[in-house]
């Protein structure tokens, strides 16, 4: 028996993980805190989802408005998987629900902008739905930084687990014996 199969259910496991991007669109990229380092976290996060075949998922909030997600996160997804949504949360939004459900993952990485209202409100329903949800907290931002800890705090009162992009992907990785750990390894450095 593999010693993997004893883990503790609050770690992310690969085959049951999904990588969700919440709004990380080009009008926000000047006004939100520390938005080049959330972005390459992200980045980060969307090429080790890709290493190891995680499904991705992002939405738009009003894109024709607000314009499509940054460059530097579309450039590295293999299948496109974007959901336009005028609701803050993601939730609201029936095809974003069935192709959740559709993916049979239970755990949901999650990353993006804002913290305390996409974000916070997508994480709420997906708790309310029964997902694990755990929030990459180097991944995700608001425009003020007491509103980015104000939404962190109530998520993880509701439920969700916070973690950070080396965190949660060392946890999908489970071992440095891990055929995808070199490759993976740079990204976190």
């Amino acid at each position: 028996m593999s010693i993997s199969r004893f883990r503790h259910p609050n770690l992310l496991r690969r085959h049951n993980t999904c990588l969700l991007i919440i709004d990380v669109q080009e009008r926000f990229a000047k006004h939100i805190d520390g938005f080049a380092e959330m972005l390459i976290n992200i980045v980060a996060l969307v090429k080790v989802a890709n290493i190891l075949h995680l499904p991705i998922i992002l939405s738009e909030q009003v894109p024709a408005k607000l314009g499509p997600t940054i460059k530097a996160i579309t450039d590295e997804l293999t299948v496109p998987n974007i959901f336009a949504k005028s609701s803050f949360s993601c939730c609201q939004e029936e095809s974003f629900v069935k192709h959740l459900q559709d993916s049979n993952r239970k755990q949901i990485l999650v990353a993006g902008i804002e913290s305390h209202v996409c974000v916070s409100q997508t994480v709420h329903d997906l708790l309310f739905l029964g997902y694990q949800v755990h929030i990459a907290g180097d991944a995700i931002s608001s425009r003020q930084p007491s509103n980015k800890e104000a939404g962190i705090k109530k998520m993880v009162g509701s439920g969700a687990i916070l973690s950070s992009t080396e965190l949660a992907t060392l946890e999908l990785l489970e071992t440095s014996k891990n055929p995808e750990f070199k490759q993976i390894q740079g990204l976190i450095k």
